[in-house]
């Protein structure tokens, strides 16, 4: 996560981040240097970015599977091979970034692996400190942007599926509080402050950006989970087979810990606008924001968030 890194070295440390791809890090190369390149599997290449350090953090994940790499590669054996690394070379503290929704039990392999990373990573560095953010938005991220060019596909389960969405900013901040306020063997949860459906999500990014609602039918699950599975061998997936059971899963409904760090979780509407204007015409780009009124009530946050 860039950002944490951005925090961290504001505050006087020195921080390595190693990079899988050439090309996909060079624009990042007017931050400093990165560290190193390495690879999941190589543990020499493991060990050489993270002898030197006194907190490591673990941010690997996988959204979907390839030829390569599948879920319990990147989430259990990639994680617990950077955690044993890590402590084998004096490394003090582990922090591992999971997932809200982690857990043994769920129909989405995604989810159980987390879960069973979390494990894995504790049994080779049974200090470690687990942060279960929820779903993330910000810049070029994978929920605001997709809504606003793909609104079809959040409409899976009539949209109705409630996440907690929280902002990538204070996920860094807490990340990077973790250097100062130590939390050995906890696991941490970060959920947005308020509850949203797709349908609300979508309301608002169709509210922000000006741009007219999508009149697409709702794709029912058994299809879109066959074109899902034929898509991964045709070209670049937008969307694998178990992002298809995840749109139709809740988040997690559990109390966050922003308060153990003085952080206040942002509100999505109250930020969204700067993740959004880009999609704006160029006769609306400067108007004003307006917010959705929902059950009858008057624009702004009280009308539009959803509870449970």
């Amino acid at each position: 996560m860039l950002l944490h890194r951005l925090h961290a070295a504001k505050a006087g440390t020195q921080v390595i981040i190693p990079y899988r791809e050439e090309d996909e890090k060079r624009h990042l190369k007017v931050t400093g240097d990165l560290g190193q390149e390495w690879d999941l599997r190589n543990e020499d290449q493991i060990a050489e970015c993270v002898r030197h350090s006194d907190i490591v953090y673990n941010l690997v994940g996988r959204d979907y599977t390839t030829k390569n790499f599948n879920y319990a590669d990147v989430h259990v054996k990639g994680a617990s091979r950077i955690a044993e690394i890590s402590a084998a070379n004096g490394v003090s503290r582990f922090v591992h970034v999971s997932h809200l929704n982690a857990s043994y039990d769920s129909p989405s392999e995604f989810y159980r692996t987390k879960a069973q990373g979390e494990d894995a990573v504790r049994q080779a560095f049974p200090d470690a400190t687990i942060v279960r953010p929820g779903p993330l938005y910000g810049h070029e991220d994978k929920l605001l942007n997709s809504m606003a060019f793909y609104p079809i596909l959040w409409k899976l389960n009539f949209g109705e599926t409630r996440i907690r969405p929280v902002h990538v900013l204070d996920v860094a901040q807490v990340l990077s509080n973790l250097m100062q306020i130590a939390a050995p063997g906890q696991t941490l949860n970060l959920p947005g402050p308020l509850q949203y459906t797709y349908n609300d999500l979508l309301e608002l990014v169709t509210s922000l950006t000006y741009n007219p609602p999508s009149r697409a039918p709702t794709i029912p699950k058994p299809v879109a989970l066959l074109m899902t599975k034929v898509a991964q061998y045709a070209w670049w997936p937008l969307l694998s087979p178990d992002e298809v059971e995840r749109r139709y899963m809740d988040d997690m409904d559990v109390k966050g810990d922003w308060d153990t760090f003085g952080v206040t979780a942002e509100q999505i509407e109250n930020v969204a606008i700067t993740y959004l204007r880009r999609y704006r015409s160029a006769t609306n780009y400067a108007r004003p924001v307006k917010l959705p009124t929902r059950h009858g009530g008057t624009s702004g946050v009280g009308a539009f968030y959803s509870t449970r």
